[in-house]
C-alpha cells in the first residue's frame, strides 16, 4: 500500500486553470516539437514537471513583499534586508544577489579556473558542467559509487567519492582548480549528502589548498534529509544544520529558484577572501547590474529574502519530501525502477531499466519523456547521456552514469491526485514498454544541446495513438 500522504500544510487561496489535450491533439504537439519537451507550449501541458526551479507557488508574506519592495538603483532597502538574511543564514561575509544560478557560475567560475585546469564535483549538473567548459576547464564527477546502483538503499548516494577525489587530484598535480559539492546531487537523482562527507571533502580540500565551492540549489532539502538520516545530527534544527554545512565551504552558488521559494533569482556567498569579493564585484556589475541588485528588482530581492526563512520550515521540508515518497510507494507496488531511496525535489525514473531494449546512443530518458506527454500530459525531462551531449574534444556521445527521466515536482504546486496521475501514466507506460522506441538527434547546437536539439524516433514503431 501507498504511505500515507503527508497533508500540505498551507490551504489554496488562488487557482490556475490547467487543461488536458486529447491523446490525439498530445501526440500532434509533441511531434511539432520534434519531440522535445523544451519546445512544447506551456499551455499544452496538463502536469509540469519539467523542473523545481521558479516553479514554485510564492507565499502570501513574500507577495506582500513584492508589493514593499524598494526599486532604488543603488543602495536598496530590500538588499540590504537580503544582505542580513544571508549572513546570517550562511555565515558568509559577502552575500551577492544575481538574477538566477547559471548566472552565480558565469560570475564566479571563471575567476576560479581557466584553460587547462579541472574542477571535481560529486556531480555537476547540466549548467554548471557548461560554465566550468566555457571557463576553458574540464569537468570530472567524483560520485560514490553506491549511487549507481539504483535500487540500493543508501542514505547519502549524493556523497562525494572522497578516495577517488584523492586520486583524482594526485592525478592532476597544479590542474585542479576547485571542488564543487553539489547539493542535493541532481545528477545522481536528487541524493543527499551527509555533513560528515562534507567534513571529510573539506579537509582534503584544506589540505591540498584547493577552494570548496557548493552547488547550494536545494540546501534545505539536503539539510532535512540530513536531520532524518544522519543520527549525529537527529536532535539538529534544520536551520542550525545549514550553518554547519557551510562552515566547511569557502564559497557558494545558488538558485535561489528552487529551496528559496522565489521565481527568479541567486546568490553567490564568499565566507572571507577580500579579494575574490571583489573580483566577483566587478564581474557582476559587468554581467548582471549593480552590486545592490544583481539582475533583480528590489520586489524580487524581498521575496527571495522571505523564501530563504520559508523554505526551512520542518512542517513544510516533511510535506515536500512527503509528497515525492507518496509517489515513490506507488511505483513500488508496481515494480516501477527509480533511484532510491526517493530524492526531495523529485523522482527520477530508471529509465534504462524500464526500456532496456533502447540503447544510451537512442536516450531511454528522453524516450520516456515522450511517452509521459502522450499518455497523460505530463512534461519531464531526460537526465542521461541526451543532457549529458557530446565529448568537448572527440565530438563522440557521451554515456552518462544514469539514464534518468526526472520527475521535478514544483513546491507548494500540485495536490495528491496530480501525483496519482503521474503514478498511472507510469504504469500505463510499463504496460507497452516494448513499443516505445528510441530517438536520434536531427539538429543540435553545440552546448547545452538538450534545451534546443531536434529529435525523430528510431527503432521500434510508435504506437498509434489511441482515442482520446
Amino acid at each position: 500500500m501507498p504511505i500515507t500522504y503527508v497533508p500540505e500544510p498551507f490551504r489554496i487561496k488562488m487557482v490556475e486553470t490547467i487543461r488536458l489535450l486529447t491523446r490525439e491533439e498530445r501526440a500532434r504537439k509533441i511531434r511539432e516539437a520534434h519531440h522535445n519537451v523544451f519546445n512544447l507550449r506551456a499551455e499544452d501541458v496538463y502536469i509540469d514537471l519539467l523542473t523545481d526551479s521558479g516553479t514554485s507557488a510564492m507565499s502570501a508574506e513574500q507577495w506582500s513583499g513584492v508589493m514593499r519592495g524598494d526599486e532604488a538603483y543603488a543602495g536598496a532597502r530590500s538588499y540590504f534586508r537580503l544582505l542580513d538574511t544571508g549572513r546570517a543564514l550562511f555565515g558568509y561575509e559577502y552575500v551577492q544577489p544575481v538574477h538566477q544560478g547559471r548566472a552565480a557560475e558565469k560570475v564566479l567560475f571563471p575567476l576560479l579556473m581557466g584553460p587547462g585546469q579541472v574542477a571535481i564535483s560529486n556531480m555537476f549538473f547540466d549548467t554548471t558542467r557548461a560554465h566550468v567548459e566555457l571557463a576553458g576547464a574540464r569537468a570530472l564527477d567524483c560520485v560514490v559509487p553506491e549511487a549507481r546502483d539504483t535500487r540500493a538503499q543508501v542514505p547519502f548516494k549524493g556523497n562525494m567519492d572522497t578516495t577517488r577525489l584523492e586520486r583524482l587530484i594526485a592525478e592532476h598535480p597544479g590542474q585542479v582548480a576547485a571542488v564543487v559539492m553539489t547539493i542535493t546531487n541532481n545528477s545522481a537523482g536528487g541524493q543527499p549528502v551527509s555533513l560528515r562527507n562534507m567534513r571529510d571533502t573539506a579537509e582534503i580540500c584544506r589540505r591540498h589548498g584547493l577552494p570548496l565551492v557548493i552547488d547550494a540549489a536545494r540546501f534545505a532539502e539536503n539539510a532535512y534529509f540530513i536531520q532524518q538520516r544522519e543520527a549525529e545530527y537527529r536532535d539538529w534544527s534544520v536551520r542550525d544544520i545549514v550553518r554547519e554545512f557551510f562552515r566547511y565551504g569557502d564559497a557558494f552558488t545558488m538558485s535561489a529558484k528552487k529551496d528559496a521559494l522565489v521565481n527568479m533569482g541567486g546568490l553567490i556567498g564568499v565566507k572571507s577572501d577580500p579579494a575574490l569579493v571583489q573580483r566577483v564585484k566587478g564581474n557582476t556589475i559587468a554581467f548582471e547590474g549593480f552590486t545592490s541588485y544583481g539582475g533583480l528588482s528590489g520586489r524580487d530581492l524581498e521575496a527571495l529574502a522571505t523564501g530563504l526563512e520559508e523554505g526551512l520550515d520542518e512542517t513544510y521540508l516533511r510535506y515536500r519530501t512527503g509528497q515525492v515518497a507518496y509517489l515513490a510507494s506507488i511505483l513500488d507496488e508496481h515494480g516501477i525502477p527509480y533511484q532510491s531511496p526517493p530524492g526531495g525535489h523529485g523522482l527520477f525514473i530508471d529509465a534504462q531499466a524500464m526500456l532496456p531494449h533502447i540503447p544510451y546512443t537512442q536516450f531511454p530518458g528522453q524516450a520516456l519523456a515522450v511517452e509521459l506527454y502522450v499518455e497523460a500530459g505530463i512534461r519531464t525531462c531526460d537526465i542521461g547521456s541526451f543532457m549529458l551531449g557530446n565529448d568537448p574534444d572527440t565530438g563522440e556521445q557521451l554515456r552518462a552514469d544514469f539514464e534518468f527521466t526526472r520527475l521535478a515536482v514544483p513546491r507548494r504546486v500540485y495536490t495528491q491526485a496530480h501525483l496519482d496521475v503521474m503514478a498511472g501514466a507510469l504504469i500505463a507506460i510499463q504496460a507497452r514498454a516494448a513499443q516505445v522506441p528510441g530517438y536520434r538527434i536531427t539538429w543540435e547546437p553545440p552546448v547545452l544541446r538538450h534545451f534546443q536539439a531536434e529529435l525523430e524516433p528510431v527503432g521500434v514503431p510508435h504506437a498509434a495513438p489511441l482515442p482520446g
